[in-house]
């Protein structure tokens, strides 16, 4: 419901020829739409309660016995069931301890799985604490973590790291593989991307509600949305995630997956390596690879169900593998005095 006071359900039975309002307010004439007046509800007009439809003196007679209706008064508006759920999910926008209350009686005695589950989650939602942010403010959170860590921010801002690090672990690993000329040159190219990595603070602000917009893959509020599979522009499930809200949510997003679209193993560590064994004097763009193993150009977050383990057949651009070469410019020849 919109526009002020909420709307009076009425029910009609056509069959006793009755119109009932809240189950209060009744009238043995039949439907009227004059019946409103009578009412003091001038502007007022009713609407089927599943879709909004407007009931004219026409329209009625159609109603299929029982059918709810909903009573508006002037300037308000009914869309169906998206106008009851858009109220129930304002009740949840800010907690309130009644509504929390009453759930947690109703979850105290049910026996049904599923409306255990939805119980369950919805006091799961409505009891986080989004807006915390220190160890004082949220000591559960906190629970099992370390004592170093005194906000959120900076625990999920180490935890990127730690991703990005094993990254460059598992990069760092494969030069054992090499031949002893393209294993220097492959350990100068790992320093030059370890230095970037480091003035970037091995980008753990993708992680960071408090880093800015460009920055981060989250909002403000620090809610993740699931990017979707590596083959698709996005999660057709619509997952997301807050681990700032409480300790549970922080450890289910320990299971989410920084995932490579072109693939770290299977292709761009072959790929770098390859290129260093056949520069021939070209030299390797290693800000390229650079970006297909540490940043977001080439990284998708995606929830556990979206992260697909199959081959992603996915090749490395062969024009960006070498740097562009320079050609000297050539010199005009001198103009003679006239």
């Amino acid at each position: 419901m919109h526009s002020g006071t909420s709307s009076k359900q009425a029910r009609v039975l056509r069959a006793l020829e009755e119109f009932v309002l809240e189950g209060r307010i009744r009238t043995a004439n039949g439907f009227q739409l004059a019946c409103l007046r009578h009412l003091g509800c001038s502007g007022s007009r009713l609407c089927l309660y599943e879709d909004g439809t407007e009931v004219t003196e026409d329209y009625f007679p159609g109603l299929p016995d029982d059918a709810e209706l909903v009573l508006l008064t002037e300037g308000q508006t009914w869309q169906g069931y998206v106008s009851d759920i858009s109220r129930f999910l304002s009740m949840f926008q800010e907690a309130q301890a009644g509504v929390i209350e009453a759930a947690r009686q109703l979850l105290s005695g049910e026996r049904a799985p599923l409306r255990q589950k939805l119980l369950a989650d919805l006091l799961h939602t409505v009891s986080q604490n989004i807006e915390a942010e220190t160890r004082a403010q949220d000591p559960p959170w906190f629970e099992g973590l370390e004592s170093r860590f005194r906000n959120k921010s900076g625990y999920l801002r180490y935890s990127c790291e730690s991703r990005i690090r094993s990254y460059l672990r598992e990069v760092s690993s494969s030069s054992r593989v090499l031949g002893a000329e393209a294993r220097e040159e492959y350990l100068r190219i790992l320093g030059a991307m370890c230095q970037r990595l480091r003035s970037a603070q091995y980008n753990g602000s993708y992680f960071d509600r408090g880093a800015e917009a460009g920055s981060r893959l989250c909002t403000r509020e620090g809610w993740f949305s699931c990017q979707g599979p590596f083959d698709l522009d996005s999660c057709a499930s619509k997952h997301s995630i807050n681990p700032y809200s409480n300790r549970e949510s922080r450890v289910l997003f320990s299971t989410w997956n920084l995932d490579h679209i072109i693939e770290k193993k299977r292709t761009i560590v072959p790929t770098l390596a390859e290129a260093i064994q056949e520069q021939g004097g070209r030299e390797v763009d290693w800000e390229y690879f650079y970006s297909l193993l540490f940043t977001s150009e080439n990284l998708k977050l995606v929830h556990i169900a979206c992260h697909k383990k199959t081959t992603h057949k996915l090749e490395c651009d062969p024009g960006r593998i070498y740097r562009s070469q320079k050609r000297p410019k050539r010199r005009r020849p001198a103009r003679k005095c006239q």
